[in-house]
This record gives structure tokens, C-alpha cells and sequence, in this order.
């Protein structure tokens, strides 16, 4: 198993890493909307939080040789089912090749944020 580490993407805020890379596959932690360059959520609508996750996502898959479009199965979280049609609206821009997908509401997610994602994909 490889860890995989970018600055690119939020540190992790916890006891894990960023993905870890074994035999093809990447495993991604969850990701949710901190700006990497200041470690802090600024956004505060659905779709600019949607578009953060997104793009840390696609950092550490970069860094790990890979990238959204190699993209298996995303397993994603919103806080509020009614946010559904503004988060796919921007998820659909970023995975447009359709992985596998589920998709639940969460009572709360870390730093109170309204989306957190997470992928397993192939390496390159």
C-alpha cells in the first residue's frame, strides 16, 4: 500500500491520509470543502462547496497518478436530501463518466459542511 500526500488538497484532519494506492485502485478519504490554501471553509452554497470537494478530489487523484475520469465508485454525503439536484448539477461537470454511485443524507458532517465525497478509483 502507498499513501498518497498532496498540499494540494486539505490536510487531513484526523488519524488518516488523504488516499492510499493499492495494486490499480486508489482509495480516496472523504473530502469535503476546505480551501487548501487556507485550511479553512469559505464557501457556503451547496454548488461552491460541490465544486471545492471536486476539485480537492481531483488533486490527490493527480497526485496519485490518476484522475476523476478513472473514477469506479463515489460514495457521497449531503447534509440536506434537498440539496440533491444543485449538488449533481455541478458533481455531473466534474464525473462525466459516470461512476457507480451512492449518494445519502448525513445528520452532520465534519466542519459542519453541506457535501463530502469520496472515490475509489483506477490508477493510471
Amino acid at each position: 500500500m502507498e499513501k498518497i500526500y498532496t498540499n494540494k488538497a486539505p490536510e487531513a484532519i484526523g488519524p488518516y491520509t488523504q488516499a492510499i494506492k493499492t495494486g490499480n485502485l486508489i482509495f480516496t478519504s472523504g473530502q469535503i470543502a476546505i480551501n487548501p490554501a487556507t485550511g479553512t471553509v469559505e464557501a457556503t452554497t451547496i454548488e461552491a462547496q460541490t465544486e471545492q470537494v471536486c476539485k480537492n478530489l481531483s488533486e490527490v487523484l493527480n497526485q496519485a497518478g490518476s484522475s476523476l475520469d478513472k473514477a469506479v465508485k463515489t460514495t457521497c454525503f449531503l447534509k440536506e436530501m434537498s440539496d440533491f439536484a444543485a449538488f449533481n448539477e455541478v458533481y455531473g461537470k466534474y464525473f462525466t463518466s459516470k461512476p457507480a454511485r451512492s449518494c445519502v443524507a448525513a445528520k452532520q458532517l465534519p466542519k459542519d459542511v453541506l457535501v463530502e465525497v469520496e472515490v475509489v478509483a483506477e490508477a493510471e
